[in-house]
């Protein structure tokens, strides 16, 4: 720890291992076993559970900005992360002030987690991925690279996300004030699965253990146990029994 700064109010936990560089903030607490990649910083007050591994150049804690023209972000200052026991945080990832990520979540390389996110057990984000602010996310789901989940989405459990969808919140686009009585993301119930490169309408709910086929985009609610795919999206056939979460 000779070429890190670790506050002496942070509290380290034993068998710990913070490589060069790092800074500890003040009141942080680490639990035992975890190792601090160099150049990682972590703000204030987070919280940091037993058998963490955060890789080189992380940011964790870190307060949102907020711009006068900002939808969502909020002004106030939000409470300190949490990371829970045996996270797994990669290279160059941020994951911001207000965050409460479960055990044994992975978050990859170059991923953002904003402000207000909770992330359930067992579930992979992966790199590059952008959680934005007020979102909460089930335990066991995956979250492949590039995705964007858009603030104001809701996820349940054992959900899987390809690569590159995206997420919406605003059918206005940005223009009038109309648009703040409409602001919501999509609602994702356990056990769906949405294909690469589909896009999801705001406040779209997509049903329990339903299929959104890649390059779809969502413009109404998908049914439950249902395959839907096309622009707009359609319902094509049920959900093969043998994929369903009840029969795994």
């Amino acid at each position: 720890m000779s070429d890190s700064f670790v506050h002496p109010t942070a509290v380290i936990g034993a068998e710990c291992t913070v490589r060069p560089f790092a800074v500890i903030s003040e009141n942080v607490r680490v639990g035992a076993r975890c190792t601090i990649g160099s150049h990682v910083v972590i703000h204030p007050g987070t919280t940091i559970g037993d058998d963490v591994r955060i890789d080189d150049h992380v940011v964790i804690g870190k307060q949102p900005m907020r711009s006068r023209r900002s939808a969502l972000t909020r002004s106030d200052t939000s409470p300190p992360a949490v990371i829970g026991d045996a996270c797994q945080i990669g290279t160059s990832a941020v994951v911001y002030a207000g965050a409460r990520i479960g055990p044994r979540v992975l978050i990859a390389d170059l991923a953002t987690v904003r402000e207000e996110v909770e992330i359930g057990e067992d579930t992979i984000v992966g790199r590059n991925v952008a959680i934005e602010n007020r979102t909460s996310i089930g335990a066991r789901c995956k979250i492949e690279t590039n995705a964007y989940i858009t603030a104001l989405s809701r996820l349940g459990n054992d959900c899987f996300i390809a690569p590159e969808v995206t997420f919406t919140n605003d059918d206005y686009l940005g223009r009038t004030q109309e648009r703040f009585r409409h602001h919501g993301g999509p609602i994702v119930e356990d056990g769906a699965r949405i294909g690469a490169n589909a896009t999801v309408l705001p406040g779209r709910r997509i049903g329990r253990d339903s299929v959104v086929a890649a390059g779809s985009v969502v413009t109404r609610d998908v049914p439950p146990r249902m395959v839907v795919m096309g622009s707009p999206a359609r319902p094509r056939k049920p959900v093969p029994p043998a994929e369903l979460l009840e029969n795994q």
